[in-house]
């Protein structure tokens, strides 16, 4: 097996300047920057007793630097002009350095003035304000810093001339720069927090993972385990990308490190070019749905939910196989639909020769699991992990030298800087949504917009994602959207299950506490079944006080806690749908380079082929695939394969043959009959069966057509 390391390319390289990283002194200096930011964060989250706001205004400064020497300000064509933009940088960068340090040894005199800014204390704030907008537009453009700025002066000066809901009586702005940068809030806040330590530590896992040569192997893995299908080359992008984009963090990173072999294996077997980076796009983003690391979205959502990572990734490991299957369900169409099995392709590798030579691959992620079950923290086990990767590779023939060791440190922090500092911008703005309550307001907005409706609620997150898409990286939308959304959503969930019971009559006497204080003349009524109607009306009685209480006396603590991590999936999968979804795919459009297809085409096929991302999270809300039991998850999961199958066959007019017009329609209200929530075992199996039984004679007339052309 070949153990070359896999190719550095990353979409945070577009704004790094090539001639700096090759400088013969400057690219020395970047790259033992890089190794000093990855030993540092290592401390902080291992072995380091800083506190979290020094820590977190390190890390703005250390990767303030970064940004500032990698990204320049501008792209100069004369020599002296480079020189002048290298000058400015270097300024800019030891600047935003220089804020962290202030912080660190002027706190203690701020509170003893009674939190009273001081000259410099005004200079050190709006500085580090204006360095993280400038290393933000450097490396994302224009959108975040625009947002950021827009809710800034909202909170200290428009919001006051804003009448209605939205109006916000407004703070001064040494108020606004404290709670932004002084008081470890906003840009130093809880995000800032996760940046540090989720989200850099798996970052910097994958980034060892890659350097160690374990991209080949789970690409060689892959093929072992498709490549004998029909489709098999399909099947290896699935796979390889499903793989490796769970440590990786970032789908534009799989597409392109996968991609580059996959997408040329798929177009040699005979699939079209644009399906197979429309294929390579939608596994891609799918990447970061899978556990065990998610793309450190496991662990951002185990802190927003205060449920257990362990909890987390098991009932997101049912769900990221069914977006995986169908994916596959896609490749399989397409190849009885282009013969790719009549094309010869590349002999698939003997599954015994690549465990042989990459066994040991699969070390650090069974050490990362185990540390996580034994009771470490998520950082100190990705720390541990980390330490097993350079361990497992000196049980290869290839083992990780000190300078491998320090590459993979260098592409950790390369690999971190644009996520760094969007997080930090990012908490900003999720700083502004908790001081004004806007976050609040918005949930009531869409509660009231949909009209209680789950289905138009999840319709106008979906669409809210793809516009903060435009403009954030996956992390940082999900974050901001589940800041503004997950508690409409996570309320209309429990108001759901609430109508259940009272339908049932099964409300339990807590909760009948509260119908008697808020409706004591309805109580009679509670104590008999009855419609959806009836269940509704008498719960719009409670007043909007009591309906918190209500959920808890009437729920069991299980229900409520998976009913918000429901929630929280529904919008964390849904925030994955800009890398796919045009006009701004950038996953589609790094597909679309390597298979040199047009960018948009390509991206309404990636669009297509990763129809999972909107089909799942509606079985999040409407079925036990998260909340029920593993019986009843695995049911739902069964079902809905063959359902998703059915529809995918609908919308390609393909099965195992060419569908008539008839049964390419008639296919998708048997898909429907074995996703709708309808709680009907018969009508299920009824579903299958119809499915199963156009299956059957599809297949036997593609036997037959290939028969003929014989």
């Amino acid at each position: 097996m070949n153990t070359t390391p896999a190719p550095e390319v990353r979409d945070e390289d577009v704004g790094e300047a090539p001639e700096r990283l090759a400088h013969s002194w400057l690219g020395r200096g970047l790259f033992a920057l890089t190794i000093v930011v990855s030993l540092s964060h290592l401390y902080f989250n291992t072995l380091g007793t800083l506190s979290e706001v020094w820590t977190s205004a390190l890390h703005f400064g250390m990767f303030g630097l970064l940004c500032a020497l990698s990204v320049p300000m501008l792209k100069a064509r004369s020599a002296t002009g480079q020189r002048l933009v290298l000058a400015v940088d270097v300024l800019l960068g030891l600047a935003a350095l220089g804020c962290a340090f202030y912080l660190i040894g002027f706190e203690d005199a701020l509170y003893a003035r009674g939190v009273r800014f001081s000259t410099a204390d005004w200079v050190v704030s709006i500085l580090a304000l204006a360095l993280v907008l400038e290393f933000a537009r450097r490396t994302t453009g224009w959108f975040i810093p625009v947002l950021c700025l827009v809710a800034l002066t909202y909170v200290a000066w428009w919001g006051r001339h804003v009448s209605g809901v939205f109006g916000f009586p407004g703070l001064n702005w040494e108020t606004v720069l404290y709670r932004s940068y002084m008081g470890g809030e906003g840009m130093l806040g809880s995000i800032a927090r996760i940046s540090w330590s989720y989200v850099f530590m798996f970052i910097l896992f994958g980034a060892f993972l890659v350097r160690s040569g374990a991209g080949d192997f789970i690409i060689e893995l892959a093929r072992c385990a498709a490549g004998r299908f029909v489709g098999g080359p399909g099947f290896v992008a699935v796979f390889s990308s499903g793989l490796m984009g769970s440590v990786s963090g970032s789908s534009v990173a799989n597409t392109v490190s996968t991609g580059v072999i996959t997408i040329p294996l798929m177009r040699k077997a005979g699939f079209p070019a644009r399906f197979a980076a429309g294929v390579e796009a939608a596994a891609s983003t799918g990447g970061q749905l899978m556990p065990p690391v998610m793309g450190a979205g496991a662990f951002i959502m185990a802190s927003y939910t205060q449920v257990s990572y362990l909890t987390i990734i098991g009932v997101a490991a049912l769900p990221a196989l069914l977006y995986f299957l169908s994916v596959a369900m896609f490749v399989r169409i397409e190849a009885k639909r282009s013969h790719t099995e009549e094309v010869e392709v590349e002999e698939a590798p003997r599954l015994l020769e690549v465990l042989k030579g990459g066994w040991h691959f699969l070390l650090p992620l069974v050490v990362l699991v185990a540390s996580l079950i034994y009771g470490f923290t998520p950082t100190y086990a990705a720390g541990i992990a980390i330490l097993s990767v350079v361990v497992a590779s000196w049980l290869s023939t290839s083992p990780m030298t000190p300078r491998a060791i320090l590459e993979a440190l260098a592409l950790g922090s390369r690999n971190m800087v644009t996520t760094a500092i969007l997080l930090l911008t990012v908490g900003l703005i999720v700083n502004v949504v908790s001081t004004t309550g806007i976050g609040n307001t918005f949930s009531l907005m869409i509660t009231d917009w949909a009209g209680g409706s789950l289905l138009i609620t999840i319709v106008l997150i979906a669409v809210a994602s793809l516009v903060l898409g435009m403009g954030l990286p996956v992390t940082a939308a999900y974050i901001v959207l589940g800041t503004l959304s997950a508690p409409a959503l996570y309320n209309l969930m429990a108001h759901g299950q609430l109508v259940e019971l009272i339908m049932a009559g099964d409300l339990p006497e807590q909760a009948r506490a509260i119908f008697m204080l808020a409706a004591p003349e309805h109580l009679e009524a509670l104590n008999a079944p009855m419609d959806a109607a009836a269940a509704r009306e008498l719960l719009a009685l409670v007043p909007d006080d009591f309906r918190g209480q209500l959920y808890e006396q009437a729920l069991s603590p299980h229900t409520l806690t998976m009913l918000l991590v429901a929630a929280h999936m529904v919008i964390f999968w849904l925030s994955q749908d800009s890398n796919v979804t045009p006009p701004v795919c950038l996953t589609a459009f790094a597909a679309a380079a390597i298979a040199q297809t047009p960018q948009m085409r390509t991206g309404f096929t990636a669009w297509k082929i990763a129809k999972g991302l909107y089909i799942v999270p509606l079985l999040f809300v409407w079925s036990p695939l998260i909340t029920g039991s593993p019986l009843e998850m695995l049911s739902v999961f069964a079902f809905a394969l063959f359902g998703i199958y059915a529809i995918i066959a609908g919308l390609e007019g393909y099965l195992e043959s060419e569908l008539s017009w008839w049964l390419r329609l008639a296919m998708f209200p048997i898909g429907a009959l074995m996703l709708w929530p309808h709680g009907e075992l018969v009508l299920d199996l009824l579903g299958l069966a119809l499915f199963l039984g156009i299956l059957a004679w599809s297949s036997r007339a593609g036997r037959a057509s290939r028969q003929a052309l014989a």
